[in-house]
């Protein structure tokens, strides 16, 4: 059943090499000219990411599109996203990797700011300025990662929510109007939040609807307004997405794919999957895996 396409998941834990670690985040700035072997093969992550390139230029594949990233910039993924460094060249670089947990934090209470919405695009072209405020945040995490002293969690997570709070309202993010606290915008997060969690297993407009107390078509409409894609197509994003990672990894058949993903069974799944890509699942496979081994 198994195949030799396997690709490595890593958590905050295993990245968090330092003196004094702090569950669920870690920070560090270093400069790469040979990129560490890990990061050259492909990989996923059960944690956030943001990285400042400060200098120099990266080339990377994310969910299998490739990105030549030149400083300054900033980089940023979310949790079970496929992510492979390519080649060798000199970067400046500041890492920030934090678990949903510490995000969230003991109290329950969510991030005010929509990844999803914030994650559009997973790089960014910065300005010198636009750098410079962005590590403001930055050097302070850093600092305070050094300390012993006592609530240095509490200032370093009110640092990254403020980094991505700036990274948010980036001019060319266009997106500084959707962290308002508007009634529609509350809505996206909600849907957000909630698709990221059950794609698989609700895939209709009405489930989500149901859950945030708003008509199937309201909740079409205000996605659409927001955000310029239906409720549904972001659903079916979701799904695609993953099935390609799936896909890829090679532990699982085409069928089994079609069962994680909750198809009735694997001949609409394969319907489904060329509608949105073009490609049927098994030609998929075979393309990305001869471009990644």
């Amino acid at each position: 059943m198994k195949t030799n396409v396997v690709i490595p998941v890593y958590n905050v834990d295993d990245c968090a090499d330092v003196q004094n670690p702090l569950k669920g985040f870690f920070i560090n700035r270093t400069t790469y000219l040979v990129q560490p072997e890990d990061l050259k093969e492909p990989h996923r992550r059960k944690h956030f990411s943001i990285t400042l390139v400060l200098s120099g230029e990266t080339t990377q594949y994310i969910d299998f599109e490739k990105y030549t990233v030149k400083g300054p910039a900033v980089v940023m993924l979310y949790p079970d996203q496929v992510h492979q460094h390519t080649g060798d060249s000199l970067c400046e670089v500041v890492n920030i990797i934090f678990s949903q947990e510490f995000l969230v934090n003991e109290t329950g209470l969510g991030s005010p700011i929509c990844w999803g919405c914030v994650c559009g695009t997973p790089v960014i072209e910065l300005t010198d300025a636009q750098l410079k405020d962005l590590m403001g945040f930055a050097r302070l995490m850093l600092k305070e990662m050094e300390s012993i002293q006592p609530l240095r969690d509490l200032i370093i997570r009110n640092m990254l929510h403020s980094l991505i709070a700036a990274i948010s309202r980036l001019p060319q993010r266009d997106i500084a109007a959707m962290q308002t606290d508007t009634l529609p915008n509350r809505i996206v997060r909600q849907f957000d939040e909630l698709s990221d969690v059950h794609y698989k297993d609700k895939t209709q407009v009405a489930h989500y609807a149901d859950m945030l107390y708003v008509t199937p078509g309201h909740l079409n409409d205000t996605i659409k307004a927001v955000l310029g894609k239906t409720a549904k197509q972001i659903i079916d994003e979701k799904r695609i997405m993953e099935a390609k990672r799936l896909l890829f990894y090679g532990e699982h058949t085409i069928k089994e794919i079609a069962w994680e993903l909750k198809f009735e069974d694997d001949g609409y799944f394969n319907r489904f999957f060329k509608k949105h890509t073009g490609y049927t699942p098994a030609t998929f496979q075979k393309s990305i895996r001869e471009k990644y081994n």
